[in-house]
């Protein structure tokens, strides 16, 4: 009989575990003991102590950091990239100082939109020449509220005496969850809950909704779409659910690296005919910018993009892009198609 040495590595642990679990009234104090000292450690508590106050700047001065000349985050001393970890040892305050300087740098990104491109922040975008959907927020979270009234099943108030005693169990139990939640996740701080927003509850909603209360009663005549990853699923949902209204509107759409699927998404004929005569997928791939890309799908033309990174694919395909609205818009003007082919869509490498 063969006896594996697993057996001789667990047989031992096994039978300490069985040791503690019937071990004699004093070990089961000790243990009650042990879980009533871990219940009553604040956790949170003992990671602010000494912890530096969540004092931080207010300007990427302050925190002596800078944009250089390419875009990137760097330090104004050392030239380095952000650190998360500034203070070894001290998780929470390094997430708050990443959070301080995430809100400085969302309004100075702003700030760019507005001062070098040009762009305008409104409430409602209505009547002007470009709007850029906002898909990714489908919800807002808030701290959930605290419920303070108790009442029986039947609606009355519950006596006092029972409350208390119910009060008293709950609050138990709290304390212990929380514990937990707090060394599961320290940087929980409330409970939270999500709120979302009525009729943009999805990438897909959105769209539809920007489409009814924007696109579709603005007085353009010539609509064009970029459509970026998961925008390029939620364009083909708007046109299979307002299909005959996007067809009279839109001129033409450009793709970057759409991963919408005609086929689970059930898109129709039709819709699969419009997209092959009005669409391309600029695509990753480490071909030549324009260069077609098979396709397994029935729907629209696959080019390459220029660049095997995914999130680079609008940026790198802006000139063809537009180009391709271009010739589109022409071929509105004069009642033809644009002949979507390799040829008519690839740029010289000297003309970029």
């Amino acid at each position: 009989m063969s006896i594996s040495l697993s057996s001789f590595i667990f047989l031992p642990i096994w039978i300490n575990m069985a040791q503690i679990q019937q071990g004699g009234p004093d070990e089961r104090e000790k243990t009650t003991a042990l879980k009533d000292l871990l219940s009553r450690i604040d956790l949170d508590e003992l990671m602010k102590k000494d912890e530096p106050p969540l004092d931080f700047p207010t300007t990427l001065e302050g925190f002596e950091y800078a944009f250089n000349e390419k875009g990137q985050l760097r330090h104004i001393k050392t030239g380095e990239p952000f650190v998360f970890n500034y203070r070894e040892d001290l998780h929470r305050w390094n997430q708050k100082r990443y959070e301080a300087l995430g809100e400085i740098i969302t309004k100075y990104v702003y700030e760019l939109l507005e001062k070098d491109c040009n762009l305008q922040k409104i409430s409602i975008p209505e009547g002007y020449g470009v709007i850029v959907l906002n898909p990714n927020e489908n919800y807002i979270e808030v701290e959930k509220p605290k419920a303070h009234k108790h009442s029986s099943s039947d609606g009355t108030e519950e006596p006092a005496e029972k409350r208390e005693r119910k009060d008293k169990v709950s609050k138990e139990t709290k304390k212990r969850r929380d514990f937990y939640e707090k060394y599961r996740n320290p940087q929980k701080e409330k409970e939270m809950m999500q709120l979302f927003i009525r009729e943009n509850g999805s990438p897909e909603e959105h769209a539809v909704y920007v489409w009814d209360h924007f696109i579709a009663q603005s007085a353009a005549e010539s609509v064009f779409f970029v459509a970026h990853s998961y925008g390029g699923l939620a364009f083909v949902e708007l046109m299979i659910q307002r299909e005959a209204d996007v067809k009279s509107k839109v001129t033409a759409v450009a793709l970057t690296d759409s991963v919408h699927n005609v086929w689970h998404q059930e898109a129709g004929k039709t819709i699969r005919e419009w997209m092959r005569e009005n669409c391309c997928n600029w695509v990753s791939s480490s071909e030549p910018l324009d260069t077609s890309v098979e396709s397994m799908l029935p729907d629209c033309p696959r080019v390459s993009a220029g660049t095997d990174r995914h999130e680079l694919t609008s940026w790198k395909s802006f000139p063809s892009i537009f180009k391709f609205f271009a010739e589109a818009s022409e071929a509105r003007s004069s009642s033809q198609k644009p002949a979507l082919t390799r040829r008519s869509h690839r740029i010289k490498h000297e003309e970029l």
